[in-house]
């Protein structure tokens, strides 16, 4: 048969798109499987990233569609957000028709792929009953307490009087008009995801072996638990500032074993004993330039950039030395955790060493170490000195001993910390979903009213990438006050993108008849949920993860589902390289998915894409191998005309089978079994494995002639290839088998039996010949027949030791 893979594509996709193949059924009581790769960003084109992702969860939803399983395999949009509007300010286009646009150009991409995509479950999160219902969660959530409002650092550009994300702000200055950005103060909104950091720390515990280990050491470091000593150093002198007056400073320190050797301690440039001391002039006019230049550095710059202090002329009181201690602004201290100040001990931590030996402070040891060590601090387990009545203790007893004390008189206590800090939502842009609340002047901040939702964007907006459009609308932003009526005014920030991409995978659960009256179908999610497989890149691996289990355990505390943890299982797939590096049109070296498929069709860019490297693995593009891929597929076409046509798996006597043909059946039901294997989260949907397997199949197939075993191997070989190349599966299945081979096919037993197999023979450890015996032969016909093919190598030698290994080796040890 002639491979012509235009027309039988188009063919197959027309059928499987109007018999509606891949939507999922109604009926209940059927097992389910619901796999999901993660949706993708609508910027215009898909790139071989996304071809991967998409051929890693068709190959794994076709396989358990064929095995009875109702699969949910659905397809959405991530769609809001900043590039949208970036674009509009390049090409005077608005973000709305730039984004729907390149959703049907995409999508007609991903479809000419053979995706097994449902239609009906498809998802934009910039369509306004996504926003809607994503908008009454946002209610539901202020309502608990669990979104909050306070002020915080924002990237500002003094030029355009614009906020910018970490990505607009290149080299500390604006993308646009490369004006220095300077760090604002204003009010934001947070949620309090630091409310379930137990928990989701917790839970990571029912993933081990079903995530990736590095992720969720990634996830738990993140989260970062620690359990340490709260205390307050008193203040040298008191500082008044207006009507009050700050008498102490609050420090959190996991190392309350090392509290005798602080020589420092280093403050948050934004730290409010720091503002205080700016207000009231008790500093240097220098030194102010160098704290305002700090604070308006990103907390992500100042991570990269080497350790900068500016001494303050201040002192606390070590609580247990009395000894005088320097308070220093520090540009490696965050407000955001703890209490933005810290306990520097330079002998024991890395990052307090090199300020104080740049600074010339002192350092001062404080536990002797028990292990060799190289470097100027020590960092790990010993016993106290220099630390007064503590000296003697081993470190991890005196911790204890210590934190007793502070809460014994009353000076600390023990807390439990978290790195991970609360979540800001709300961004200064248009493209994005609006945040239901209104500000009056009688009844302060109030929610909308659930009748009115969605609150949906004005279209008649010019984004121009100076300020916010929607704050510069002419009446959008006036409305009545939901409680008293009176005038009030909206908010004009927008969610982040990544409270959309937090709950998506809940919304496909919901059938499309649903979802204008229903934000999540209990029964619906309660029968799909949790997502059995969910594919996609490891960039992913600690923002996104992290917020959508999150955003399902505060659904579940607001009674909307009954899963904790949305993802069963983790595949996180490697990136797509072409000469040694990530493909990216400044490097030129991307591979258009489109021209490959004009080419040679989808199904060899499937074959290639899952054959060329296991999904974990990074994959390195090779257009010699696309070729190879072709060829197989032309050869898979030709070669079946050595079959028959037949409805059910022929019945073979195996006893009359030759060599040859035996062999044949042995690597089709090889590859049959490895099938079975290979579908399977815990071996790692090892694909290029499976395909390999295959082609050793067709060419062991190709080297024997009977037309039983021909047409046995392609009704199995059709079945098994099908996930990964099913356009040509059909069209060939459909041709020959009528497409019943399509159905569950058993392992014949019998064919994978070996009638003999080969022992090799070595000699003190050299391999000098083989021999072809029966399974389980027995040692002494083994080593008489050994002896025969290596006659000559043993010849006047003396035989003092044999060794038979049952159906593998022979060896003699001979003088």
């Amino acid at each position: 048969m002639e491979y012509n893979p235009r027309v039988i594509e188009k063919k197959w996709q027309d059928f499987w798109e109007s018999s509606g193949a891949y939507e999922p059924q109604d009926d209940k009581t059927l097992p389910k499987k619901y796999i999901l790769s993660m949706f993708p960003y609508p910027s215009g084109n898909i790139h071989m990233g996304h071809v991967r992702n998409y051929c890693i969860s068709d190959a794994i939803a076709r396989k358990f569609r064929k095995e009875g399983f109702n699969v949910l395999h659905p397809i959405g949009w991530d769609a809001f957000g900043m590039p949208a509007e970036n674009a509009a300010i390049k090409h005077k286009t608005h973000p709305k028709q730039w984004t729907y646009s390149n959703i049907e150009n995409m999508k007609s991409q991903l479809y000419s792929l053979g995706f097994s995509f449902s239609k009906t479950r498809e998802v934009a999160t910039c369509d306004s009953i996504y926003s809607k219902w994503e908008q009454m969660f946002f209610i539901a959530m202020w309502e608990k307490g669990l979104i909050y409002r306070k002020k915080g650092m924002l990237n500002w550009c003094p030029n355009d009087q614009t906020v910018l994300a970490n990505e607009q702000v290149v080299e500390g200055k604006c993308w646009r008009c490369d004006t220095p950005v300077v760090q604002k103060e204003m009010y934001q909104y947070y949620v309090k995801i630091t409310d379930y950091a137990q928990e989701l720390l917790d839970d990571l515990e029912s993933l081990e072996g079903k995530w990736p280990s590095q992720v969720l050491t990634m996830q738990r470091n993140w989260i970062g638990k620690s359990e340490g000593l709260s205390f307050a150093f008193d203040l040298e002198n008191p500082l008044q500032c207006d009507e009050s007056s700050i008498s102490t400073l609050e420090v959190f320190t996991t190392r309350p074993d090392t509290i005798f050797g602080v020589s420092y301690c280093a403050l948050a440039p934004e730290h409010p004993l720091v503002k205080a001391l700016i207000k009231e002039c008790r500093i240097s006019k220098d030194s102010i330039d160098k704290i305002t230049a700090m604070q308006n550095t990103s907390e992500r710059e100042r991570a990269q950039q080497e350790k900068i202090g500016i001494p303050l002329g201040l002192n606390v009181i070590h609580p247990l030395t009395h000894n005088k201690i320097p308070l220093w602004v520090a540009n490696f201290v965050l407000m955001g955790y703890g209490s933005g100040a810290v306990m520097s001990v330079p002998a024991h931590d890395e990052r307090d060493y090199e300020f104080a030996h740049k600074y010339h402070l002192p350092i001062l040891p404080v536990i002797a170490p028990n292990e060799e060590n190289d470097l100027p601090y020590y960092v790990g387990d010993g016993v106290l000195i220099n630390s007064c009545e503590y000296n003697g203790l081993h470190n991890i007893e005196a911790k204890k001993q210590i934190i007793a004390y502070f809460e014994k008189s009353g000076k600390g206590k023990a807390v439990v910390n978290f790195k991970l800090r609360d979540w800001g939502i709300s961004r200064q842009r248009y493209w994005g979903t609006p945040i239901p609340l209104i500000h009056c002047e009688k009844c302060g901040i109030v929610p909308e009213s659930l009748e009115k939702l969605p609150v949906a964007l004005p279209e008649d907006v010019e984004i121009s990438g100076e300020g916010n459009p929607l704050d510069k609308h002419p009446y959008w932003k006036h409305c009545a006050c939901p409680k008293c009526g009176k005038n009030a005014t909206r908010e004009t920030d927008t969610l982040d993108t990544f409270v959309e991409s937090s709950w998506y995978f809940l919304r496909y659960t919901t059938p499309q008849n649903l979802r204008d009256t229903q934000a999540l179908s209990a029964e619906d999610m309660r029968y799909w949920m949790d997502v059995d497989e969910y594919i996609g890149g490891i960039e992913h691996a600690i923002l996104h993860l992290l917020y959508a289990r999150f955003f399902t355990k505060v659904l579940r505390t607001l009674g909307y589902t009954e899963s904790s943890e949305p993802f069963s299982h983790l595949l996180t797939q490697g990136m797509v390289t072409k000469d040694g590096a990530k493909m990216s049109k400044s490097k030129g070296n991307v591979v258009d998915p489109n021209a490959i498929i004009a080419q040679y069709g989808a199904d060899t860019a499937r074959l290639f894409i899952l054959f060329a490297a296991p999904p974990v693995r990074e994959l390195e593009w090779n257009d010699s191998a696309v070729e190879g891929s072709y060829r197989f597929i032309k050869r898979l076409c030709s070669k079946i005309e050595k079959a028959q046509k037949i409805q059910a798996l022929p019945n073979i006597e195996i006893q009359s089978l030759s060599a040859k043909e035996k062999y044949a059946r042995k690597k089709v039901y090889e590859a049959l079994k490895k099938s079975n294997e290979t579908f399977c989260h815990a071996n790692g949907y090892a694909f290029n494995t499976l395909i390999a397997a295959c082609m050793e199949a067709l060419n062991a197939l190709n080297e024997q002639d009977s037309t039983e075993v021909w047409s046995e191997g392609y009704f199995i070989l059709l079945n098994i290839l099908e996930p990964i190349i099913p356009h040509i599966c059909w069209e060939l299945s459909q041709e020959y088998f009528n497409l019943v081979n399509f159905n569950t096919i058993k392992i014949d037993e019998n064919a994978l039996k070996e009638d003999s197999i080969v022992m090799a023979i070595t000699i003190n450890g050299k391999r000098r010949g083989e021999i072809q015996v029966t399974p389980n032969a027995d040692s002494k016909q083994v080593l008489e027949l050994a002896k025969a093919e290596i006659a000559k190598w043993i010849a006047d030698k003396h035989i003092i030791k044999e060794i038979v290994v049952p159906n593998k080796l022979v060896n003699f040890v001979v003088q």
